[in-house]
């Protein structure tokens, strides 16, 4: 299993055991972090599973997609390391991700 920390905008932590395969999304929606809303269930079409990604790890999260790139138009406070939770998928090489929540999503 793969730990990943999603941190609430208030300072909130959940640290979960992510199963690997799925996304950074999925794993949240599984664990009950709140804050992700994923109201297109996952087809980047709705930009409400928008998190940071933690500097350190956004060289192994990869990089945007165009179709990412043109959902984040639809987000809040969009940032350099703002990702859609939905497009990052989990792998051994991601233990110990951290993403940050937005205040809101949408």
């Amino acid at each position: 299993m793969v730990k990943i920390t999603y941190i609430e905008h208030d300072g909130t932590e959940h640290a979960v055991e992510a199963t690997g395969g799925l996304t950074v999304m999925e794993n949240a929606i599984r664990n009950m972090v709140p804050g992700i809303d994923a109201d297109c269930g996952g087809a980047c079409a709705c930009a409400t599973c928008h998190v940071y990604v933690d500097p350190a790890w956004t060289a192994k999260t990869g990089e945007r997609s165009s179709m990412e790139e043109s959902m984040l138009d639809f987000a809040t406070d969009v940032q350099e390391t703002s990702r859609l939770s939905c497009q990052i998928k989990v792998s051994d090489e991601l233990d110990g991700l951290v993403v940050r929540l937005p205040e809101q999503q949408g």
